[in-house]
């Protein structure tokens, strides 16, 4: 009887301070306190895959988890990413944007979150987690939005995007990656003019932000996956019975596409990237999901690129 307790006098403040500091940074980014970071590790490219010299048949920039703490990639994340580049050389692969700073700073080049990620590594998470928050509420997630579209377009930009050029832009979001990926639409939109595709997989997010400017959006999701189930649930803009709001206006639109791969966790051994996990088919779960995408992409790009 006396755990419980302790728990909340230990997480209590603990959670307070994170979502203090979450909003710290969305606050710093509009007084402009704080310059976002531009440039990424001297040895470390701005995009991977297709040839620079040419231009590629999209841009796809990944947005990945809340384990997303550095410009490289995560160790899951990864994965997909190597399988992405890998069966889509045609593509030029982005995976440095931090989807959890307005700042665009990865969370290993502050002394203080070094420090927790040797002793408290789970408070790294409950720092993404708390943005995924700050993105989703209705005070601070214009800010949000227009900072991390921000981030994304110039990265685009770095990797040899053109503005106007007409190539595809497509943002691939893992989890809580989605809430950040719908919300900067409107910002690549005006940023860039770029046709924007939209592929979520296990996605978390309120449903709140404007797909208007987007094609469109595959929702890749599974029955198994109770962590995007509890996005649908915590968020009223998610059901149905609220017509009006910007996810079902987009489902009324015919924008949003869901495709099941089941029977994929969100996370663990059986996740939607997991490369141990087999299909009878004797696919991995990485193999199907990373397939899924390419596919996916190759045939909106096919049918809707323009010439540059």
């Amino acid at each position: 009887m006396t755990e419980f307790p302790l728990l909340v006098l230990v997480l209590g403040p603990v959670l307070l301070a994170e979502a203090l500091l979450a909003r710290y940074e969305v606050l710093a980014y509009a007084a402009g306190w704080r310059a976002p970071t531009t440039e990424l590790p001297q040895d470390m490219p701005y995009a991977r895959g297709a040839d620079p010299d040419r231009p590629p048949d999209a841009y796809l920039v990944y947005l990945d988890g809340i384990g997303k703490r550095r410009f490289r990639d995560t160790r899951d994340g990864g994965k997909l990413v190597e399988a992405l580049i890998g069966g889509a050389p045609e593509l030029r692969v982005l995976g440095q944007v931090q989807p959890y700073s307005p700042l665009a700073a990865p969370l290993v080049n502050r002394p203080v979150w070094e420090w927790l990620r040797h002793h408290v590594g789970l408070l790294l998470f409950l720092h993404n987690v708390m943005q995924i928050f700050v993105a989703a509420d209705h005070r601070y997630r214009p800010l949000y939005n227009r900072a991390v579209g921000a981030q994304i377009a110039d990265q685009l930009r770095r990797a040899g995007y053109r503005p106007g050029s007409g190539i595809p832009v497509v943002l691939v979001s893992y989890s809580g990656g989605a809430q950040v990926a719908i919300g900067a639409v409107p910002a690549l939109h005006a940023g860039l003019g770029a046709p924007l595709l939209l592929i979520t997989i296990g996605g978390f997010h309120n449903g709140a932000n404007d797909l208007t400017h987007a094609d469109h959006l595959y929702q890749l999701t599974s029955d198994q996956d109770w962590i995007e189930r509890v996005g649908t649930w915590l968020f009223p803009q998610r059901w149905r019975v609220f017509r009006r709001s910007a996810w079902n206006r987009a489902r009324r639109d015919g924008k949003i596409t869901t495709r099941r791969l089941d029977p994929a966790t969100h996370v663990g051994h059986n996740s939607y990237i997991s490369p141990e996990a087999k299909l009878p088919d004797g696919r991995s779960h990485l193999d199907r999901t990373a397939g899924t995408v390419i596919a996916l992409i190759r045939a909106h790009c096919g049918a809707g690129r323009t010439s540059p």
